[in-house]
């Protein structure tokens, strides 16, 4: 692992500044305007403020559960899930961040402002939601269950010298960066996936239908290799759990759905010789990192458990919810997992500055309902979302509340926020000849 280090000074910056304008101009000039109209919300900004001040005050604090207490402090109490619909977990990493970088540390806290705002908190909602409100680190043996201890030990020693000197930018990773903080947040990060994945799985041993799992979590994680980080994620928390859920749970076949507008690369590779977890991944065509063609279909012993399908930029819903009838769920019916993990990024939206698909916050209800419906037909309702991008926080935060909504049972009220006027044409001959392709590929 290479580190290159940069005092925070205004040229460093500037330069991250540099870096997130070039991404904004790959989006239409009526999209930018959009995102800048957004974040001159003084409201949404003020709360967000007062979130970031709140979550700053919570690094390094005690660990527990407030929610009730079982055999293991982290995992809420039988009664106290007996009416729960969803459990989510809140890890912001406050620390780590970058002024002007895209991933950054107002992410988590617009969309808890948003679940305030909306009412979908336990504070509104009692025992239909339970927020886990303090976290287990994950273990360094958990981490090396995905990625090489050299690595792991390597990032630790170096928070030292981010603290002394400043950011730490690493060699050949894409925009990847660390603070003195990232490796205990990244630990948080990944640990509090690991924590919803007991607690969905404890629960799944009393009910027939157990809450779904929330993880929203950073830095994230798909694109993390096991060899070091990348392309803005640290450790792979979806991987991770996966490994865990096995592990620990006895939990063998594990199905990863990943709709993030940008290929899981890491996951990808982590899992790729496995035939005991399968990798699906949808993404934007020619986005970063440029992997995840269709003929990475997995090898050796995992040869046909990875599945990758690049769509044609400008897909929107009809593309997704084709995709979703005639790939994932045949994929999942066939596999027949034991858990289904997601990689849920929300950068896919209309209105995310990184990419070029006509995601809605309605497509993103649908994601979340459906899977929510696959995971109770095939493996006993288990299921965790893992949150990884999603860089315009309001198309984000809108978008996470409605999944909310979804795994409730609640009807969506993405039309209170998705704008018609803004969407084209998909183009639905290239996204049928890419469904055909992978379907011929994988014999769905």
């Amino acid at each position: 692992m290479l580190l290159q280090t940069f005092p925070r000074s205004p040229s460093s910056e500037g330069n991250m500044f540099l870096m997130w304008h070039h991404l904004h101009k790959w989006k239409t000039h009526d999209r930018i305007d959009m995102y800048g109209k957004f974040c001159g919300d003084q409201f949404f900004l003020k709360n967000l403020t007062r979130g970031r001040r709140y979550f700053s005050r919570s690094i390094g604090t005690s660990i527990s559960c407030s929610n009730g207490i079982g055999k293991d402090p982290y995992i809420p109490s039988n009664e106290k899930v007996t009416n729960a619909k969803l459990i989510y977990a809140v890890a912001p990493a406050m620390g780590h961040n970058q002024e002007s970088h895209p991933e950054s540390n107002f992410r988590v806290p617009a969309i808890v402002n948003a679940l305030e705002k909306m009412e979908l908190t336990p504070k509104f909602r009692g025992s239909e939601i339970i927020e886990l409100q303090n976290l287990k680190p994950a273990s360094v043996d958990d981490i090396a269950s995905v990625h090489a201890r050299a690595y792991v030990s390597g990032l630790e020693k170096a928070m030292d010298q981010a603290a002394q000197q400043g950011i730490l930018f690493i060699d050949g990773s894409g925009p990847t960066y660390a603070t003195a903080t990232t490796f205990h947040e990244s630990l948080v990060a990944a640990g509090a996936g690991i924590s919803l994945v007991d607690s969905v799985v404890a629960a799944s041993e009393n009910r027939l239908n157990p809450p779904m799992g929330f993880a929203l979590i950073r830095p994230p994680g798909h694109h993390a290799i096991p060899k070091g980080p990348m392309g803005f994620c640290v450790f792979g928390n979806v991987a991770i759990a996966a490994r865990y859920a096995q592990r620990v749970h006895g939990l063998k076949r594990v199905f990863i759905i990943d709709f993030d507008v940008h290929h899981g690369n890491g996951t990808n590779d982590a899992f790729y010789n496995d035939p005991d977890i399968f990798f699906l991944s949808t993404h934007q065509d020619g986005s970063y990192p440029g992997t995840g063609k269709f003929d990475e279909v997995g090898h050796g012993d995992g040869e046909g458990t990875t599945l990758n399908l690049p769509l044609p930029g400008g897909s929107g819903d009809i593309a997704m919810t084709t995709v979703f009838d005639e790939v994932i769920a045949p994929c999942v019916q066939r596999f027949k997992p034991d858990i289904i993990l997601v990689s849920a990024g929300y950068d896919g939206h209309v209105l995310d500055p990184l990419a070029s698909l006509q995601f809605t916050t309605g497509t993103y209800y649908m994601l979340a309902s459906n899977i929510k419906q696959l995971a109770k037909d095939v493996c006993g309702g288990r299921c965790v979302f893992f949150l990884e991008g999603g860089y315009n926080l309001e198309s984000l935060s809108y978008s996470v509340a409605d999944s909310f909504r979804a795994f409730l049972g609640e009807r969506s009220l993405a039309s209170d926020f998705d704008n018609p006027a803004i969407l084209y044409d998909e183009p639905s001959t290239k996204v049928k000849q890419a469904i055909q392709r992978v379907k011929h590929i994988h014999s769905l």
